[in-house]
């Protein structure tokens, strides 16, 4: 009897084991699922995004903070309700819009010293800003370039900065619009008239290639870009030196004047050239009065979300000028 009593009481001690081991294997199970329900959830939260120079990067949440040094990327950053804390140094539109957010400068003459103030987490730059990329790694910033040589780039622009924020749905939405835009204005008429654009800068003229931002606006309008086949410049390979010889030959109907600033100033410059170069007086262009100075706000830079504006006022110009 006594030796059933011990076999009932080992028997009992046995399957109460067997229950703490199966509930420990049961919990060990639960929290490895939920470790890894953890670890699949923070990489679908990972951001991942490719910039204009191709560099892929991974952000392990939207940024808080970013600056920009490009006008056109600032109205697209204030589109997209983005918290800034450095804009350009600059008088256009989209730099005026809050006049809060510290200036640091531009591409050409970055201001070191506040961009190390206001330090934020990503500084939006184009291309050219690369010899500089070091320094601000070894401050903490993460730099993200940006390119807009064509209404596609300023919209893969959009969409790039839609993900890194975190506002897919904007970008998308904001996108959507401009698309529209410029499908009715590509399908509306407007003559294939000869055209000259010229980027001015005092002392300085070069003619805007098919590459640039400016050229793709033209070919877009329906305008012919007459120095479509002029060999680009070296260190500005959207553009290309005014050869005399070929704009005689190809004799423009319409110049259009592109400048940073002052537009009046550079038209009066233009003129002025115009007048005392034997180049520029038999051009059908000069002889019908149709030079015309392009906005400096949507040409003379990236004109952000407002690409569609700068096209629409491209087509007009065409139009106006026939």
């Amino acid at each position: 009897m006594k030796k059933v009593l011990i076999l009932i009481i080992f028997l009992t001690l046995l399957c109460a084991l067997a229950a703490c081991s199966q509930e420990s294997n049961t919990s060990t199970a639960k929290e490895k699922a939920q470790q890894t329900d953890e670890k699949q959830e923070s990489q679908t939260n990972t951001i991942e995004i490719t910039d204009a120079s191709g560099q892929k990067l991974t952000f392990e949440e939207a940024p808080t903070s970013i600056a920009t040094l490009d006008s056109g990327v600032l109205d697209i950053l204030q589109a997209l309700d983005a918290n800034l804390t450095g804009r350009p140094t600059s008088s256009g539109p989209a730099a005026t819009k809050n006049d809060k957010i510290t200036e640091i400068g531009n591409p050409h003459q970055p201001n070191f010293e506040l961009i190390a103030k206001v330090n934020p987490e990503v500084l939006v730059v184009p291309i050219s800003f690369k010899q500089y990329e070091d320094k601000m790694k070894q401050q903490g910033i993460q730099l993200v370039y940006t390119k807009a040589n064509s209404i596609e780039d300023i919209q893969d622009s959009i969409h790039t900065f839609g993900t890194l924020l975190g506002k897919e749905k904007s970008a998308k939405k904001i996108n959507q619009s401009i698309s529209d835009k410029i499908d009715k204005i590509k399908n509306s008429d407007a003559p294939n008239a000869r055209t000259l654009l010229v980027y001015g800068a005092p002392g300085t003229y070069l003619a805007a290639l098919p590459s640039s931002l400016s050229g793709d606006l033209l070919e877009k309008a329906g305008g012919k870009n007459i120095a479509a086949d002029f060999p680009k410049e070296e260190k500005f390979p959207q553009y290309a030196s005014i050869s005399p010889e070929k704009i005689i030959k190809k004799n423009p109907e319409i110049i259009m004047l592109i400048t940073h600033g002052d537009p009046e100033g550079v038209k009066q410059a233009f003129q002025k050239e115009m007048n005392q170069n034997a180049t520029w007086k038999n051009l059908d262009a000069v002889k019908n009065d149709r030079v015309i100075v392009l906005p400096s706000h949507l040409f003379g830079s990236n004109p952000g979300t407002k690409v569609a504006e700068a096209l629409q006022i491209m087509q007009e110009n065409l139009t106006e000028a026939n």
